[in-house]
């Protein structure tokens, strides 16, 4: 029996030498399948009007409403809205990462999420008014003599100015 035992130990002993062998020949970038991916965050894009095109200061975008994918950044980012005829509208985001415990696993947020963005309409210019001329006043007529001003004798009205009556 102790024969066995010694057989099998010599046997995996020597197995083991030749795999711990074979390690030894493996890169160093094969660790890299060990790694986890970058976590990334599924961040909702809304707008009103809806149609706006939405951009992220991290390159991803689309048409809102819409849902979009980015790798967590460790810093805040923007979001960018645009839509013809209306004023663009930039709109922060935070980033809020949970650290995991023994019972639950890491989690990265975004705040706010769902992004949203109301638009304005864009206002259009005011059309250039010209400046206002004042009128020029009449040539006032020289003043005439008053007896230029007494009605003419063959009226048949009676002049206001003598006391007849």
């Amino acid at each position: 029996m102790r024969r066995v035992i010694s057989f099998a130990l010599a046997g995996v002993s020597v197995i083991g030498a030749t795999s711990l062998a074979g390690c030894s020949s493996m890169s160093s970038t094969s660790w890299d399948m060990f790694k986890s991916a970058p976590p990334t965050v599924q961040v909702r894009l809304e707008s009103n009007p809806p149609g706006a095109d939405a951009t992220t200061s991290l390159g991803a975008g689309c048409k809102t409403p819409c849902s979009v994918s980015v790798p967590a950044p460790e810093v805040p980012f923007t979001v960018a809205f645009a839509l013809p005829k209306y004023q663009p509208v930039s709109v922060p985001v935070n980033v809020i990462r949970n650290p995991g415990d023994f019972t639950t696993p890491a989690s990265v947020t975004t705040d706010p999420n769902p992004i949203f963005a109301e638009l304005q309409p864009a206002v259009p210019p005011k059309p250039v008014r010209k400046p206002h001329r004042p009128k020029r006043p009449k040539p006032v007529a020289p003043a005439a003599a008053p007896a230029a001003a007494a009605p003419a004798a063959g009226s048949p009205f009676p002049d206001p100015n003598t006391g007849n009556r």
